[in-house]
């Protein structure tokens, strides 16, 4: 028999109910520092590569070690914020990220359980319908819509919310 269950860890109603407190509550925390960039400030604002990283670094680095050398018209001040902020958002959005890509992995899985099973039950409709038992040629109707060409569609791997 193929295995049909790729994902069993299923959430109990007190397990959801945390994980929506604690999404309510990360969202309570951030809801004033976040941006919402239109597409021309993303191209405006970009982002800063690697190499510019490095300048940002190397200026911190003389800062802190030879403040005497530093522009007096840089406020050091918001600069210092800026880059403790900067790492902290940063730690958050890795942290967060290997989350999500979590989440992805397992709805997948749920989603190919499901989609299984569903296959299933249309064959086992299929069957029923064709030893004449009543009800189940509506079913069937109404589920081959799904199937063009006469074969079940695939679930393609993809990133979805």
């Amino acid at each position: 028999m193929p295995f049909n269950n790729m994902d069993s860890r299923h959430f109990s109603a007190t397990e959801k109910n945390a994980v929506l407190a604690a999404l309510t509550a990360l969202e309570t925390a951030l809801a004033g520092k976040l941006a919402n960039l239109s597409p021309e400030e993303r191209q405006q604002y970009g982002s800063v590569n690697e190499q510019n990283k490095l300048i940002i670094n190397k200026v911190k680095d003389y800062r802190d070690m030879q403040p005497g050398m530093s522009s007096p018209e840089v406020n050091w001040t918001e600069f210092m914020n800026d880059y403790d902020s900067r790492n902290f958002i940063q730690n958050i959005q890795q942290r967060m990220q290997v989350t999500f890509e979590g989440l992805i992995a397992a709805k997948m899985l749920h989603d190919w359980d499901n989609f299984h099973a569903s296959l299933m039950d249309y064959n086992y409709s299929k069957y029923r319908m064709n030893s004449d038992a009543h009800g189940y040629e509506g079913k069937v109707n109404e589920l081959k819509q799904f199937f063009q060409g006469g074969t079940p569609p695939e679930i393609a791997p993809k990133n979805e919310e």
